[in-house]
């Protein structure tokens, strides 16, 4: 007669069903713990921002070699103006592109940035090319203290400024 060896509970091995539904919770847990710090939401409207600011150093840098070269700006020494978009300047953009300041594919790399990038000239020689940072980290930046036209006259009320959340959400410019 065969003795049946039977196997006692403790002697089995692998994971019981409850064991593996309370890894898988912590596993979740932990996941989701990792996604609000990392806040993805915020990730994007940082790349958004560096992009941005690529495309209004691109332009300002241009503007700056151009005037370097030729003694005055695209636009002439007698024309000012205040918080224009970049896509209002195309005839200025033409002309740094056919001078050899800006590459020939700038207006499709700057994609819909030509409409959130404001230029200023108040003088013969005053440049400001200023954004609107969306991020929480640019607009707590310390260079975020302008208005549209370059003005940091009430720079105190950005939230580059202020304690907590308050504050108004002012620009980013290159002067």
């Amino acid at each position: 007669m065969k003795k049946l060896n039977k196997r006692s509970k403790s002697n089995e091995k692998g994971f019981t069903l409850v064991e593996l539904l309370i890894v898988i919770a912590l596993l979740g847990a932990l996941i989701a713990g990792i996604l609000i710090s990392l806040d993805p939401l915020e990730q994007t409207r940082r790349g958004q921002d560096t992009a941005l600011r690529n495309t209004a150093s691109e332009f300002f840098n241009a503007l700056n070699r151009y005037y370097a070269t030729k003694g005055t700006f695209p636009w002439g020494n007698n024309t000012t103006f205040s918080g224009q978009t970049l896509n209002s300047r195309m005839s200025d953009i033409n002309t740094l592109i056919d001078s050899g300041e800006l590459k020939t594919n700038f207006m499709q790399r700057a994609g819909s940035h030509v409409n959130k990038i404001y230029i200023t000239s108040n003088t013969p020689t005053d440049l400001s090319v200023c954004f609107q940072p969306v991020s929480k980290s640019m607009q707590k930046d310390s260079l975020t203290i302008y208005d549209m036209n370059g003005s940091s006259e009430n720079a105190s009320s950005c939230k580059s400024q202020t304690t907590g959340s308050s504050g108004t959400n002012c620009y980013m410019c290159l002067r």
